[in-house]
C-alpha cells in the first residue's frame, strides 16, 4: 500500500509539473535584432462570453495570450470574467504566428450549454521594427476568420484565415 501511495504521489507531481511549465518568449533566445509587438484582441459580449482572437504560438513556440491570462484571473468567479489583455515582442523577420478566434465562456458549463465557434491556422508575415500588429477576427454561424493586422493603418498583413460556413465546434471539442 505504501509502495501504490508513493506511486501516486509522484505521478501526481509529473502532471502538476507539466500542467505548470511556463510559456516560452516569442524573442528567441540569443536574438538582439529589431522587434515589434503583437496583441491579443476580443469582442467582449457579456460578462460571462467573449470572442477571443488571439497568438498561440510564435515561429513553433507556445506563448502567453489573452485566453490563458484571462482564465487564470478569473479561477474561482463563477459566470463572471473580466477579459485580460495580451500582448509581447517578436521578431522583426519573418514570423510564422498560430492565430485562433474562439468563443470563450466564463464557466465549462457555459460553453457546453453554448454555441462555440473556433477558427486556426497559421500566418507568416514579416513585422516592421517598432510596429504594433493585433491579431482581430470575425466568429458568424455562415463565415469565420482571423487575421493580424497592422495597428495604425488597419492593414492586414499575411493571410486571412477563413472558414466559409459554419466554424462551430461539436459538443466533445468544446
Amino acid at each position: 500500500m505504501k509502495k501504490l501511495l508513493s506511486r501516486l504521489a509522484l505521478l501526481s507531481s509529473v502532471v502538476v509539473l507539466t500542467a505548470c511549465a511556463p510559456f516560452k518568449t516569442a524573442i528567441p533566445d540569443g536574438y538582439t535584432g529589431p522587434t515589434a509587438v503583437l496583441k491579443d484582441s476580443a469582442n467582449v459580449m457579456s460578462t460571462s462570453k467573449a470572442d477571443m482572437y488571439y497568438a498561440l504560438t510564435v515561429d513553433g513556440n507556445n506563448i502567453d495570450n489573452m485566453r490563458f491570462k484571462t482564465r487564470s484571473q478569473n479561477e474561482g468567479r463563477g459566470m463572471m470574467m473580466n477579459v485580460v489583455g495580451a500582448e509581447r515582442k517578436i521578431p522583426a523577420r519573418q514570423t510564422k504566428v498560430s492565430v485562433v478566434a474562439r468563443t470563450i465562456y466564463a464557466a465549462p458549463i457555459l460553453a457546453m450549454a453554448g454555441t462555440v465557434y473556433q477558427v486556426t491556422g497559421d500566418i507568416v508575415f514579416t513585422p516592421e521594427p517598432n510596429k504594433v500588429y493585433v491579431v482581430r477576427g470575425n466568429l458568424d454561424e455562415s463565415y469565420s476568420t482571423v487575421w493580424i493586422e497592422e495597428e495604425s493603418t488597419k492593414t492586414v498583413v499575411g493571410e486571412k484565415v477563413e472558414i466559409k460556413g459554419s466554424a462551430k465546434l461539436g459538443f466533445f471539442e468544446k
